[in-house]
């Protein structure tokens, strides 16, 4: 009979969850590599300081797992989520992020994201997100998940509202963005009152900051 002295069976290892760390910051990247090199069940399979050497570099070693940022240089975190699921639909993909606004959670979503967690999350979360992802799961936290519902619930703008909540939010007036828009104050005045509304706020002050927690506007 073959196999090890005295009967016993070769036990084979069990395979490796293999994580590809994109981030702008070399930081980041050493520590989360040094974070998953010292699991049993993971391996670092490479890393990427751009989204579009992230592609690249998918495509290379298709990893198991890609810990992707939102914010990198040369192409954009969601952009970079959407050419890998093109290339596989069944690509899982973490967003490692800073960001939890409205916008950045909808568009890294329907971009086809698998998880998403903080940058500050504890160490366990992010390695069970990984383990849980990798099993089949889509791992969006609770909060996450209650600002997405409240984004989706809430009125979309339309692009004139946005300009001038736009304007709004670089400290312009009535009469400025009336001026920057070529409208009427009349008319200004009564996209606050839509913005307001949309928004479920009083003031604008309250609006633009409702705004940018939703990422629709940049201070």
């Amino acid at each position: 009979m073959s196999g090890l002295p005295n009967g016993r069976r070769k036990t084979e290892p069990s395979r490796c969850i293999r994580v590809l760390i994109a981030d702008d910051h070399v930081t980041v990247r050493e520590g989360l590599a040094a974070i998953i090199g010292r699991q049993s069940d993971m391996s670092v399979a490479g890393e990427a300081a751009t989204g579009h050497d992230a592609v690249e570099l998918w495509q290379k070693c298709r990893p198991d797992i890609t810990l992707l940022d939102l914010r990198m240089p040369i192409m954009d975190g969601v952009i970079a989520i959407g050419e890998i699921c093109r290339l596989d639909s069944a690509a899982r993909i973490i967003v490692l992020t800073t960001f939890d606004t409205d916008n950045d959670i909808s568009r890294a979503i329907k971009a086809g994201a698998k998880g998403y967690v903080l940058k500050d999350a504890q160490r366990e979360e992010l390695l069970d997100t990984i383990r849980r992802v990798h099993a089949g799961e889509t791992c969006i936290p609770a909060s996450v998940v209650a600002k997405l519902a409240a984004s989706m619930r809430s009125e979309s703008l339309s692009t004139r509202e946005l300009e001038v909540l736009t304007l709004l939010a670089q400290g312009r007036s009535n009469k400025e963005i009336a001026m920057q828009l070529h409208i009427s104050e009349t008319t200004v005045k009564s996209h606050l009152r839509n913005l307001f509304a949309k928004l479920d706020v009083l003031s604008r002050t309250e609006a633009i900051t409702v705004a940018s927690r939703r990422g629709l506007v940049q201070l």
